[in-house]
């Protein structure tokens, strides 16, 4: 790694803002430090097997002034975010912070303690829930609530909850409608290409420092567990839903399609608190996350907020969420909800206006602006989701990804177009030389696209290489956003280290073990390598008899279809085994028993020959 300084023009700029936002508002610093009662010492998380996977006190060094590389207002939200410990939200509900990208929240009923979003990873669950139990006593878990289908909010349950509990009825566990749906295909569809993705956004093999990893914006980073997951025994289907848990009355207002497909707010009438689960937090949040997801929409979410406002407003003394630091006072809690209503409705509004006037979504980008009073807030600024990439989010939602220009309706791919490119401009040398003059006048985004070019002609270029990389790093140390701070440096380090893989993926063995049969199935058609199976043309019946259910699966022209069997019509061969198996099967293991094959022998076989997996170390900044 070979690490350059911030040029003058980034630490200028990064200067700049510290006259034009308001740093004298210290209104967040008390907030994050009200309530604290410990932090867990040391900060560090291990596995069983020593592993660490959580380590919090590798940001100590967020502290004092900013540093000229990292921009300061990021500097500010990741010396907040960064605070760990055990909080008293209100007397009956606390909070353990830092321990992972998300928070962990217990609230107190008459025998025991509901646990809501129990983070990523068992590991750093278990340890929260023993900080918390060390100082609030050896209360049993007899609820958890997810508030909604991110891996961040369930991946955690086994270490507060066994599964035996749950089935024995001694934990309740409650979830948004389609939680389970949305929970384990998010993860498994696109997972591969999602977490090789979501290595660069949350900067997970980056050193952390003030050249380096500072944090994401939302939370820090991402702990690297166990991940599991409980069939929730009870889906909230309504709003205005009630029920009382160990004592506690909750009140329930479905939020579907916002920051997550399937998510809830609920509140708390004993204790006047409103949780607000992802939809309104201390920063903007993303409409389109750079790891890849489907496009939310800014409409509904604000819609929503503006029924918590209504339902919830007049009779909530604290608002928290699953990130970040409570908000405190009625008044004050209704002026941070709508703050966030107007940002995301703004947003919306705004670029369809800009669009149906003929502006692309990279234009409305660069021309969009902000209202001053939103301006001001610091809740709205973008250190995770940015105004840059979410109105292109709006944009990919309303129009899609052409933007109406016929000569942009069929470009060459990166590599082929990067040829074209670097020839029209006299060579790679003439190039990177462009290149430097845009770095030396302190165009980082030009001189990053000439590079782009340049790198996809001759990936082995040293010189267009080492310049992209000190490319990459500057537009770092200028970011406010927290996750494009990662990419940037990501990318840099991957030019200069090589390809680091993904290092720590969501499709766990707990959460493929929750696809339904079509999911599953779904699964497989996304794995069949079409042109391999072109010439194939093959039925198979498969009878899960642990389930007492039968499915047709035929593969043709290079697409697999399954349906539930009518038990009509010939077939080449069939398959009954229980669903772990086919699992296992469908993992490798072709030799274990427990599989009964009838009919034509190729067929299953033929069948697993054809399918693929996903490529965890596929290139990004390079071809």
């Amino acid at each position: 790694m070979d690490q350059k300084p911030p040029t003058e023009s980034i630490e200028a700029a990064n200067r700049s803002l510290l006259s034009a936002l308001p740093f004298d508002d210290t209104a967040d610093f008390d907030d994050t430090d009200r309530g604290f009662l410990a932090a867990l010492e040391p900060g560090v998380v291990t596995a069983a097997d020593g592993r660490v996977v959580w380590d919090s006190d590798s940001y100590s060094f967020l502290r004092g002034d900013a540093p000229a590389s990292v921009n300061p207002s990021l500097w500010r939200q990741s010396i907040l975010v960064a605070k760990q410990g055990l909080y008293e939200v209100v007397e009956g509900i606390y909070q353990v912070r830092g321990l992972d990208l998300s928070n962990i929240t217990f609230v107190e009923g008459a025998t025991g303690v509901i646990v809501i979003d129990p983070l990523i990873s068992t590991e750093t669950a278990s340890a929260a829930l023993g900080l918390y139990r060390a100082h609030r006593g050896d209360r049993p878990v007899v609820a958890v609530i997810y508030s909604h289908s991110h891996v961040d909010h369930f991946g955690g349950v086994f270490g507060v909850a066994s599964e035996a509990d749950v089935k024995a009825g001694r934990i309740q566990v409650l979830a948004p409608e389609g939680f389970v749906e949305h929970a384990v295909s998010e993860n498994v569809y696109a997972g591969t290409a999602m977490s090789r993705r979501a290595g660069y956004m949350y900067g997970a093999v980056l050193d952390r420092g003030p050249q380096g990893q500072v944090g994401a914006g939302l939370g820090q980073t991402t702990s690297s567990g166990e991940v599991g997951l409980i069939v929730p025994t009870l889906e909230i289907r309504e709003t205005g839903e009630k029920h009382t848990v160990d004592g506690v009355e909750i009140e329930f207002q479905l939020a579907p399609g916002t920051e997550a497909p399937a998510e809830m707010h609920f509140y708390f009438p004993a204790f006047r608190a409103l949780c607000m689960a992802e939809n309104a937090t201390h920063t903007l949040h993303n409409l389109l996350t750079l790891r890849g997801a489907l496009v939310r929409d800014p409409h509904v979410w604000s819609t929503y907020l503006t029924e918590a406002i209504d339902t919830f407003g007049p009779k909530t003394d604290v608002a928290f969420a699953s990130h970040h630091w409570p908000t405190w006072g009625q008044d004050r809690v209704v002026e941070f909800l709508s703050t966030q209503r107007d940002l995301y409705a703004y947003l919306h509004d705004q670029t369809l206006r800009m669009l149906n006037q003929g502006l692309t979504g990279a234009e409305i980008a660069e021309a969009i602006q902000l209202p001053p009073q939103l301006e001001r807030a610091w809740n709205t600024h973008g250190y995770y989701g940015s105004v840059s990439h979410n109105v292109k989010a709006v944009y990919q939602r309303y129009m899609g990804w052409f933007d109406g220009n016929p000569a942009r309706l069929w470009p060459h791919p990166p590599a082929e177009l990067a040829t074209r490119y670097v020839d029209a401009l006299g060579g790679i040398d003439a190039v990177v030389a462009l290149a430097q003059n845009a770095f030396d006048a302190g165009d980082f985004r030009w001189a990053a696209t000439l590079l782009d070019h340049a790198v996809f002609t001759d990936a082995d270029h040293s010189a267009a290489r080492t310049l992209y990389a000190d490319t990459l790093e500057q537009l770092a140390y200028g970011s406010e956003n927290g996750t494009w701070r990662n990419f940037f440096l990501s990318g840099a380090t991957e030019l200069r280290d090589g390809n680091f893989g993904t290092p720590t993926a969501t499709a766990a063995p707990a959460i493929v073990a929750q696809l339904s049969i079509p999911q599953l199935f779904d699964s497989l058609a996304l794995s069949v390598d079409g042109p391999k199976a072109w010439d194939l043309d093959l039925s198979l019946d498969v009878t899960f008899t642990d389930l007492g259910t039968d499915y047709r699966v035929t593969l043709r022209n290079g697409v697999l279809i399954h349906r539930e069997r009518a038990g009509d019509g010939s077939v080449q061969a069939t398959l009954a085994l229980t669903k772990p198996r086919m699992l296992a099967l469908l993992a490798g293991d072709t030799t274990s028993p427990g599989i009964a094959v009838g009919g034509d022998a190729s067929v299953l076989p033929s069948l697993l020959g054809v399918l693929t997996t996903g490529d965890p170390s596929f290139d990004i900044v390079t071809p």
